[in-house]
């Protein structure tokens, strides 16, 4: 029997099983800035008017097919460190894609590192916010570096004789990855050394002694011993590190080379293995002698690096906020183009629900952050300085803490696809828990509330004052401020129920501040979803009688 097939008349259904049909595409070529009214709106409101055209040019930018691809390779291929060279010659090296290094060009050259100390004027923070809100919603995890030089500079300049020697590389628009002495470079990098193994949020545990070489106190060298369990960026050329004098907890800056031209015997042991934030290197460290000068006054390190602290809170804010947007972008992307049940997705009254609710969220994070870039903006202002002091807690505390579950949901939006790791979504998703644990977790932002209230009750004057700027204009917002005004009169076991009242600060604000800027059918689903229902609800909970359909053509 003759068992050949005859090729040339094969049956044309053997290759092609069906035709690809009902698909998404990849939300690429899109102008980050344009394409968000409620992110444009808020600039112009907070400030940040004369920025406009520079935003809109730099969203197009991180919005182009090949630039968004840069996140992706820079989490796929992570760092890695070398210790010694192939000789043998300790160098403490970490290696990073090229696309890492293209993102860190990207933002330094774009001032989102320094802008607001380099060209201070009214809406330079808000303006700094919203480029970082753009720049992160490609990729988070260089952001650390960034976050970290930006917030040092008001930290060193408490010691000015260092900030005069420092700041100029620093606030730089030049970036030099090269682990080469300061003297070499034209522009800095800034890390941060706090926690410890034993310690971690509780920085007054740290074991690492300082020795004075010479004369001890503000701006004199000293010799750093001890370790430090989670280095953020080892290959920045300095960092703000914490350690024990006679006289107490003390802020150091410890550079990586020595002023000789020696390596500084800060020895990197071994790369964070992380569940996100990949492309970021986080390390241990062992500091074995290294050389460092103190900033501010001996004995008083907390206070000295707290302004550094509180920036790094806002830009953690920032960095949720953003990685809400980008979860809400994609979910809106996909539904807006797959159907299921004979109907498109976001046609279908269920998904209209899930979509609004994570628009409303998103809107409010967002909202919250660029008010608080303008907080930032009129620092010198008693009630601003009052809203930095209490709401960078707030806020950090609350918006991080909503962002895991955001990005959870725009995942379920997307369905299997969306869990694919070619997809953004799983980045996403391990992304968001990052900011809630980093610069002090749920728990430190709701003591750091208390304990503002206890030293600085003027923060409650401020925080009322702010919230009754709304009064009037929805009648579920004035009694939600009523009864948040009322329980804190009460501080007996506050600590005990921090949560639920710092929820409650954090929702109120965000409500006034939507009834005062966004359309009504932004803050009155707001206000009826989130301050009329009891304690946190389920995303696509919204109540009957929202305008989904305005809400997320918003969005």
């Amino acid at each position: 029997m003759n068992t050949r097939i005859d090729l040339a008349h094969a049956s044309p259904w053997l290759a092609d099983t069906h035709e690809p049909s009902n698909l998404s595409t990849e939300l690429q070529d899109y102008n980050l800035f344009t394409t968000d009214s409620a992110l444009q709106a808020a600039v112009a409101r907070e400030g940040g008017q004369w920025g406009q055209a520079e935003l809109s040019g730099f969203g197009a930018h991180v919005g182009a097919t090949d630039y968004l691809s840069l996140g992706h390779l820079a989490n796929k291929f992570k760092p890695e460190l070398d210790t010694h060279d192939r000789f043998g010659r300790r160098i403490d090296l970490v290696r990073f894609h090229p696309a890492y290094h293209q993102l860190m060009k990207t933002s330094i050259e774009h001032g989102l590192h320094a802008s607001p100390w380099t060209a201070p004027q009214a809406g330079a923070h808000v303006v700094r916010a919203a480029k970082t809100y753009l720049h992160t919603q490609v990729e988070a995890g260089h952001g650390c570096p960034i976050t970290m030089t930006f917030a040092a500079v008001p930290t060193l300049r408490l010691q000015p004789e260092l900030a005069a020697l420092w700041e100029p590389k620093i606030t730089a628009r030049v970036y030099d990855p090269r682990n080469v002495p300061m003297a070499e470079k034209a522009g800095l990098t800034i890390g941060m050394a706090m926690t410890e193994k034993q310690g971690g949020s509780d920085v007054r545990a740290n074991t690492t002694h300082a020795y004075p070489v010479g004369a001890s106190g503000p701006g004199q060298a000293y010799e750093l011993v001890g370790h430090k369990y989670f280095v953020s960026a080892p290959m920045c050329d300095a960092f703000l590190v914490l350690a024990q004098t006679p006289a107490g907890l003390s802020c150091f800056l410890l550079p990586r080379w020595r002023p000789d031209g020696s390596k500084n015997p800060l020895q990197v042991l071994r790369l964070k293995n992380k569940m996100g934030n990949a492309s970021n290197a986080s390390s241990e460290t062992e500091l074995r002698g290294a050389l460092a000068w103190m900033v501010g006054e001996d004995g008083r390190g907390v206070r000295t690096i707290i302004e550094m602290v509180s920036m790094t809170r806002f830009d953690c804010m920032i960095g949720s906020s953003a990685g809400m947007r980008m979860a809400l972008s994609q979910a809106l992307h996909h539904c807006g183009q797959r159907s299921a049940f004979g109907k498109v997705l976001n046609q279908q009254p269920l998904m209209q629900n899930v979509l609004a609710d994570m628009a409303l969220e998103s809107e409010a994070a967002m909202t919250l952050t660029l008010r608080m870039a303008r907080a930032m903006d009129q620092r010198g202002d008693p009630q601003e300085d009052l809203l930095v002091r209490l709401v960078t807690a707030v806020g950090k505390y609350w918006i991080c803490k909503r962002t895991p579950n955001l990005a959870y949901e725009a995942m379920e939006c997307i369905g299997g696809s969306g869990v694919m790791e070619d997809s953004m979504l799983p980045r996403l998703y391990r992304e968001a828990p990052v900011n809630a644990i980093w610069e002090g977790s749920g728990n430190v932002q709701c003591l750091d509330v208390l304990r503002a209230l206890s030293k600085t009750p003027a923060v409650a004057d401020a925080l009322f004052a702010e919230l009754h700027l709304a009064r009037g204009a929805n009648a579920t917002l004035d009694q939600a401020v009523a009864r948040l005004a009322h329980d804190l009169q009460d501080m007996d076991d506050f600590e005990y129920r921090a949560r639920q009242v710092v929820d409650r600060m954090a929702l109120a604000l965000q409500a006034a501040l939507l009834v005062r800027h966004a359309p009504g059918f932004v803050s009155d689903a707001f206000c009826a979803s989130r301050l009329a229902a009891v304690g946190q609800h389920n995303l696509g909970t919204l109540p009957r009688g929202v305008d989904t359909a305005a809400i997320l053509a918003r969005a």
